[in-house]
This record gives C-alpha cells, structure tokens and sequence, in this order.
C-alpha cells in the first residue's frame, strides 16, 4: 500500500470520483436531421417564385381581410363569453340533483355535441323555415311583438348562436370535470361552516377547479378562432372568406392561404401566451414554485446563472 493509499485509510475519506458525462450520439444525429431540413425549408422559402411573397404582403394589407380579422375577433370572443356563462349554467344543472334540472341539461349536451358545428350553423341560418315570425307574448296565448324571423336573426347572429350554444355543450363538461375534481370533504367543511351552496361554489370549489378548467378552455377558445372560419357556409365575411373571396377572383390560392394563415398563427399565438400566464396565476396554490415565463426561459437560455430563478410561492399566494 502507498503513502497515498494509506493517507485515504486513515483519513476516513473515499477517493473522489471522476464523472464521465454520458454521451447522446442519438441526440446529435437528431439535430443534424433537424438542421438539414430546416435549412432546406428555408431555401424554399427564400427561392421558390411560387410562393409570390409580394401578393403574401399586399394580401395581408388588403381591406377586405383586416375587416375579417376583426369579424373574427368579435365572433370568438362573443362565442367564448356566451359559452362559457351557458357552460357554467349547463355543469350546475348537470351536477343538480333535481332529476329535471339533470336531464334538461344532458339532453343539451347531447343534442349539441353529437350534431356538427357545420350543421348547426346552416340550420340557425335558416331558421326562418320553421319560425317565419318571432313572438314575445302568453304561451299558447295572444302575442305582444312579432318579427320576421330573418330580420331578427340575421347571418352575424345565426353565426354567433350555432358557434356560442355549441361551445357551451362543451364547456359544460369541462367545468362539470373542474368542479368534480375538487375534493367533497372541503364542501362539507364549507357547510359545517354554515356556508351556502352557491358561496361554497363561488368561494371554495370554483377556485381550486379553475386549475383543472383553465387549460382546456384556452384550448377551446384557439378552437374557436379556427372554426369562425365554418362561418362562410353562410356567407359571412370573416378572415377565411375574405381571403377566399381574393383567391377565387385572383386564382393566386397559395399566396393568398398563406397571408391569411399569418394572421391566424399571430392570433394564436397571442391568446396561447395569455393562457400561459393565466394557468401560471392560478398554479400558486397549488405549487411552491411557479414556473419560469417565456422572458425567463429567453435569459436562462442566453445569459446562463445570470437568469432569474422562477419565483418562489408564500403561503399566502403571492411570489417571494
């Protein structure tokens, strides 16, 4: 034994070891893949005539299509409120345990998620077929306004009720999923407590179920975005029809796809950042450490220790 070796004995202490990094030859040949066609992809970009960038531009610019986006705009959001106050009404129905309430509720549901959007859509566009006249009056009884059915619903509103009730179908189900996984020993607590049933839900179970009800509802409102566009089967002008309406006159149909696919990438991508930060505000009760934002990822990823570290949760909620 050398001096070395018997130093260590006597010592107490182990050798330190050496780590060897473990190598991804896997990883690295990934990457050369991914560079190759990126870069292809980008040469295709740049030289390909047929993609006729300066109609992409003057398209984009077009008057016709910035109406569209904002018709889009207001469709979603619209649809989005009405569906979503209509899916919370349908969930506290569904959850009721008064039988009518139940099945007037799932009888909604049922008839609204297993027909087509497309078919929803033409048939409160044509809704005059079965009602010519709109009444307000007694029920079975003499009428105090009537209306033509066609001047009271016209395309925007038949488009907003067949993209609305049919989201409220759905939104039902999540927020029925949302307030279900919250635990039933915190409602009882709440009416030990001599809460009510709607505080108890307003207070301690809507809350803790928005955790579970955000993700899907960011999801269902970029859905949203994108089935506005069914809306042309009824010929109204939104982003999608506004540039149908260019291609069809121009016959320029890639060109003109692509600008408005821009348009809707942007849009997208606004509300997925929105629906990043509203999931990070609600995480706080659940997580000790809220993950880091984009900006936070950006530093980490450029300027390495000297990025912030995600912010740390008190009990109270707020970032320390």
């Amino acid at each position: 034994m050398n001096k070395t070796d018997q130093g260590s004995v006597t010592s107490g202490r182990p050798e330190a070891i050496k780590a060897v990094p473990v190598r991804h030859p896997g990883r690295w040949a990934g990457v050369a893949v991914i560079a190759v066609l990126a870069a292809m992809l980008l040469h295709t970009l740049i030289y390909n005539p047929a993609f006729m960038w300066d109609v992409v531009w003057q398209t984009m610019q077009d008057r016709t299509v910035l109406h569209g986006i904002w018709v889009t705009i207001e469709l979603t959001v619209l649809s989005m409120v009405i569906g979503v106050v209509g899916g919370v009404l349908l969930a506290v129905m569904r959850l009721s345990g008064n039988a009518v309430l139940s099945g007037t509720a799932w009888f909604y549901i049922w008839i609204f998620r297993g027909t087509p959007l497309l078919v929803q859509l033409v048939f409160w566009n044509n809704i005059g077929y079965l009602w010519p006249k709109l009444s307000i009056g007694i029920p079975f009884g003499p009428s105090f306004f009537s209306e033509d059915a066609n001047t009271l619903v016209p395309v925007f509103t038949a488009a907003l009720l067949g993209l609305a009730l049919n989201e409220a179908a759905y939104m039902a189900e999540i927020v029925r999923a949302g307030v279900q996984s919250v635990d039933e020993g915190q409602t009882e607590a709440a009416h030990a407590l001599g809460m009510s049933k709607a505080a108890t839900m307003r207070r301690i179970v809507l809350p803790q179920a928005m955790r579970v009800i955000i993700p899907p509802t960011g999801n269902e409102t970029i859905s949203m975005l994108k089935n506005s566009s069914l809306v042309q089967v009824i010929a109204l002008v939104e982003l999608f029809t506004a540039g149908h309406d260019i291609y069809a006159r121009t016959f320029q149909t890639v060109p003109v796809l692509i600008a408005v696919s821009i348009y809707y990438l942007l849009m997208t991508s606004v509300m997925t950042v929105g629906q990043y930060y509203i999931e990070r505000h609600y995480a706080r009760g659940a997580n000790r450490t809220l993950p880091p934002t984009p900006i936070q990822r950006l530093r980490a990823l450029l300027g390495g220790s000297s990025a912030r570290k995600p912010a740390a949760v008190t009990d109270e909620g707020s970032q320390a």
